[in-house]
């Protein structure tokens, strides 16, 4: 089998990888259990060159990721408030207007107080609901420990996300079969730089 070779070329958008993450897979290099990782699905030359992943997502979620191999561009793109994530979340329980409002205000958690920047509510069945969620900030499973904050009004229980999707990044989307990945279009790549030159996000405290 012949191997799929790096290209040799330094055009920005040669910078970045995007890469559609199926179910199942974790966002690590090496599992010291044994799991299927994301470079196992990506050609070796990714692991062999340093390439990282740009943000995380759990082993239960998909979606858009990107790859660089400049730590300072990971940096930048990963600063709270300096690129918006966009979900497709499946929620299993009845969500509704207030649920939403609670999500954007904030709702304490582990990790402290956890919010969305914009929900939008699009639909559902039976007793499942389809949200469109929108982060300026991603922390350790950030979606689901908002929802799990949150209880359904009929039954008690707490809300569980059932389906996660990161279908955007800043300008980008996710336009690709999953497990498959291609470096981004120039104009993608010029897009990327323009956001992170005119807004760069706010810093962490004492960071």
């Amino acid at each position: 089998m012949l191997a799929v070779l790096s290209p040799m070329k330094h055009d920005a958008a040669s910078l970045v990888l995007m890469f559609h993450k199926p179910k199942g897979v974790v966002v690590t290099r090496r599992d010291e259990r044994g799991r299927k990782t994301v470079y196992d699905l990506l050609p070796e030359w990714v692991r062999e060159e340093g390439w990282a992943p740009v943000g995380r997502l759990d082993q239960d979620s998909r979606g858009l990721l990107l790859f660089v191999r400049d730590g300072r561009l990971v940096e930048s793109l990963t600063r709270p408030g300096g690129f918006t994530r966009t979900y497709e979340v499946w929620v299993r329980g009845h969500v509704t207007a207030e649920h939403l409002a609670r999500a954007i205000a904030g709702v304490p958690t582990a990790l402290g107080k956890l919010r969305a920047t914009r929900i939008e509510a699009r639909g559902g069945a039976a007793h499942k609901t389809r949200l469109l969620v929108e982060l300026d900030e991603g922390k350790n499973r950030h979606i689901r420990r908002i929802f799990g904050a949150l209880r359904d009004p009929g039954r008690g229980t707490p809300l569980k996300v059932l389906e996660l999707k990161r279908t955007g990044f800043g300008p980008l989307r996710l336009d690709i079969a999953s497990g498959q990945w291609r470096f981004l279009t120039e104009t993608e790549a010029a897009q990327l730089n323009e956001m992170r030159r005119t807004n760069p996000g706010r810093r962490e405290p004492n960071a």
